[in-house]
C-alpha cells in the first residue's frame, strides 16, 4: 500500500492552482475506457468541481492524497474503497471531512487522487499529525484491503518472487542480499534456507553476475558490487523511461525508427540541449515526476526528466527550449555565514554580521537570515536561539552542498523557453524570432543534418531570404550582412503592430515602452509574441507591452510599477507598498 500526502498552501495564491490541479486530474485517458475522469465524494458518483472549489474559497490550505493499493487491480471499482478509507479517517480525526476524488486506471497500478479541504466540520483549520499522514493512513488503507481481498496465498507470494529473479531493477531479493552483506559485500549461498528460497537466491545471484554486479569468489561465497543498489535503481528507471518514450512517440505518430532515442543524463551534460518540445507528460503520478520529449538539433529525440510539476514553467508542444542541467553549488551567502561563524566560535547573528562587515546593509543581512531559516526547515543542522543567534556547524558548507544536491533531484534541469512560436511560422514572422537570434549570434547552435536539426537549417535559409526581401539584410561579396540593430527593429515592428491590434480590442491607447520611463498600472495578462513573452500593463486610458517575468503572475490583476532599463528589461517594484525591486 502506497499513500502520498501533500499539504498545499492556498492563502495568498488563491484557488487557481487548485482549479488547475482538478482539471488535470480529470483529463482525457484516465479511465479504463480512455475517457476523462469523474469526480466523486462520499455521497455522489458525479461532482461538480466548481461547486467544491466554491466551498474552498478562503481556505488556508488543502490536502492532496494519492492512494495506490498493490492489489488495486483486483478492484472493479475503487470508489467503495476510497469512501471507506475516508470514513475511517473521519472517525480517527473526530470530524466530518469535505473531500473530492477521482480514480485513475491509465497506469499499471490503478490509484485514486483525493483532494481534502483544510477545514473541519466546525469551520476551523484542519490539522493532521505528520505521523498519521506518513503512516496512519497507510495502515488504515491496508487493513481495509486485507478485509476485502484476504491475506495473500503462499502461491501468490511465490509467483511474485519468481518473477523477480530475472528483473533488471532493484527487487526484494536484492534488498535481502544487501541486508546480509557485510562491509565487504560478501554473502553466502543460503544453504540454511528452505529449498524454494535457496533456488530464488541462487538464480538472482547468477542474474547479478551476468549484469556484472556480483562475483562468485568461491563455492558458496559471493561478493556484491559496491554500487549494486544505485545501479539497479537506475536500470529500472531507464527501462521504464524507454518504454514510456516509445509509447509516447507512437501516440504522437512520430516514426521512432527515423531518429535515435536518448535518455538525457543531467550528470554527464555540460552544454545546452536545444530542441522542440514534442511532448510534456507525467512520468510517475505517485512521486509527481514529469518529463519532456525534445526533438533536438542534434537529430535525436531526448527523454528529459524535469522533476516536480511546478519546478518548470509551462512548455507548450511545438515550443523551442534550451535545457541545461542544474549544478549543486555553495552560494556566496553560505560562504559568508560560514566565514562569520568560524570567526565567532560557530555563531552567527545580524549583529555579528554587521560587526564583521560594517558596509553591509540590514536588507543584505536579512537575506542571510532567510537562507538560514530555509536551512533550518530543511533539517540541515543550523539552530536558532531565542535571542536570534544561530549555531553553525563546522562542516556547514558540506551540509549546504548536500542540501543543494537533494534539492536538485526535485528539479534536475533548467528549461529556458526560447520561443512559443512554432518553427514554420518563424520564417516570415514580423518580430525578433529565435531564428533571427541564431542568424546574428556569433556562436549559433550546432545543427545536425537530420531530424529537427535539418528542419532548422531549412528554416534559417527561408528566414534569411525573408530578411533580404524586407531590406533588413543584404548580400555583399558572397556573404549576408544584417542591418544594425536588426533584433530591435523587428521587435519594435511587432510591438507596434500588436499594440495597434490590441488598442482596437481594448478601446485603449497603446504607448510604446521607453528606456528610463516609469511604468505603472494593472498587470492584465501575458501576451506571447514572436519576439518573446510580454506583459500587458494597463493604466487609465492607455496600456503598454513590456517584457514578461514569471514573478508577475503572482500579481495578475494587481498594481505593479517599475523602471524601463536600457537593455529592454524592467526593474519591478511589485504592489503599491514599498518593497524590493526585481530586475
Amino acid at each position: 500500500m502506497v499513500i502520498k500526502a501533500r499539504l498545499i498552501r492556498l492563502a495568498g495564491a488563491g484557488l487557481s492552482g487548485a482549479k488547475a490541479h482538478l482539471r488535470y486530474l480529470q483529463r482525457d485517458g484516465v479511465t479504463r475506457e480512455g475517457a476523462p475522469g469523474d469526480l466523486y465524494d462520499s455521497q455522489s458518483d458525479r461532482c461538480d468541481r466548481e461547486v467544491f472549489l466554491g466551498r474552498c474559497h478562503g481556505d488556508r490550505h488543502q490536502f492532496r492524497f494519492i492512494v495506490s493499493a498493490e492489489d488495486a487491480i483486483e478492484y472493479q471499482d475503487l470508489k467503495p474503497l476510497t469512501r471507506r478509507l475516508m470514513l475511517q479517517i473521519e472517525q480517527d480525526l473526530g470530524t466530518k471531512l469535505d473531500w473530492i476524488a477521482v480514480d485513475h486506471y491509465n497506469t499499471g497500478h490503478p490509484h485514486t487522487h483525493i483532494v481534502l479541504r483544510g477545514k473541519d466540520d466546525q469551520g476551523k483549520d484542519l490539522i493532521i499529525a505528520r505521523e498519521y499522514l506518513s503512516r496512519g493512513m497507510r495502515e488504515r488503507a491496508a487493513e481495509i484491503v486485507a478485509l476485502d481481498l484476504g491475506p495473500r496465498t503462499d502461491h501468490e507470494i511465490q509467483s511474485r518472487l519468481r518473477a523477480e529473479v530475472e528483473q533488471e531493477r532493484l527487487t526484494s531479493l536484492d534488498r535481502s542480499l544487501l541486508r546480509e552483506a557485510g562491509t565487504d559485500g560478501m554473502v553466502r549461498s543460503g544453504r540454511d534456507q528452505d529449498s524454494f528460497r535457496q533456488t530464488l537466491r541462487a538464480g538472482r545471484l547468477q542474474k547479478l553476475k551476468r549484469l556484472g554486479l556480483a562475483d562468485d569468489i568461491s563455492p558458496g561465497q559471493w561478493r556484491l558490487a559496491q554500487d549494486l543498489e544505485p545501479i539497479l535503481r537506475r536500470m529500472g528507471e531507464r527501462g521504464d523511461i524507454i518504454k514510456a518514450l516509445h509509447q509516447e512517440l507512437v501516440r504522437a505518430r512520430i516514426d521512432r525508427n527515423s531518429m535515435d532515442l536518448v535518455v538525457y543524463d543531467a550528470g554527464t551534460i555540460s552544454a545546452p540541449l536545444i530542441g522542440r518540445v514534442e511532448k510534456r507528460g507525467l512520468a510517475d503520478e505517485l512521486s509527481d515526476r514529469h518529463y519532456l520529449i525534445v526533438d533536438a538539433v542534434d537529430g535525436r529525440a531526448h527523454y528529459i526528466g524535469i522533476g516536480n510539476a511546478d519546478a518548470t514553467e509551462p512548455t507548450p508542444e511545438g515550443s523551442i527550449v534550451a535545457v541545461m542541467p542544474k549544478q549543486a553549488t555553495v552560494k556566496a551567502v553560505d560562504r559568508t555565514i560560514a566565514a562569520i561563524a568560524e570567526a565567532q566560535g560557530g555563531r552567527y547573528s545580524p549583529d555579528l554580521h554587521l560587526k564583521h562587515d560594517p558596509t553591509a546593509t540590514e536588507a543584505f543581512v536579512e537575506t542571510h537570515v532567510r537562507r538560514l531559516e530555509t536551512m533550518r526547515r530543511a533539517g540541515i543542522g543550523v539552530e536558532r536561539e531565542a535571542d536570534g543567534t544561530w549555531t553553525i556547524a563546522s562542516d556547514h558548507l558540506d551540509r549546504v552542498l548536500r542540501y543543494e544536491r537533494m534539492h536538485i533531484r526535485k528539479a534536475p534541469v533548467h528549461v529556458e523557453l526560447l520561443s512559443t512560436v512554432k518553427l514554420d511560422r518563424q520564417t516570415s514572422a514580423e518580430g525578433a524570432t529565435w531564428l533571427d537570434h541564431e542568424l546574428v549570434d556569433g556562436d549559433p547552435a550546432v545543427l545536425r543534418d537530420s531530424g529537427f536539426g535539418r528542419e532548422v537549417r531549412q528554416a534559417l535559409a527561408q528566414r534569411r531570404q525573408w530578411l533580404l526581401d524586407q531590406g533588413l539584410a543584404s548580400e555583399q561579396q558572397g556573404s549576408i550582412v544584417y542591418r544594425a540593430n536588426l533584433l530591435r527593429i523587428l521587435r519594435e515592428r511587432e510591438l507596434q503592430k500588436v499594440g495597434g491590434q490590441l488598442a482596437g480590442q481594448l478601446g485603449l491607447r497603446y504607448v510604446a515602452q521607453e528606456s528610463g520611463r516609469r511604468i505603472e498600472g494593472i498587470y492584465r495578462r501575458r501576451v506571447d509574441l514572436a519576439s518573446g513573452r510580454y506583459a500587458l500593463i494597463e493604466r487609465s486610458q492607455e496600456f503598454t507591452l513590456v517584457p514578461w517575468r514569471p514573478v508577475l503572475e503572482r500579481n495578475l490583476g494587481q498594481h505593479v510599477a517599475g523602471i524601463a532599463k536600457g537593455d529592454g528589461g524592467i526593474s519591478w517594484t511589485l504592489g503599491r507598498t514599498r518593497g524590493p525591486s526585481i530586475s
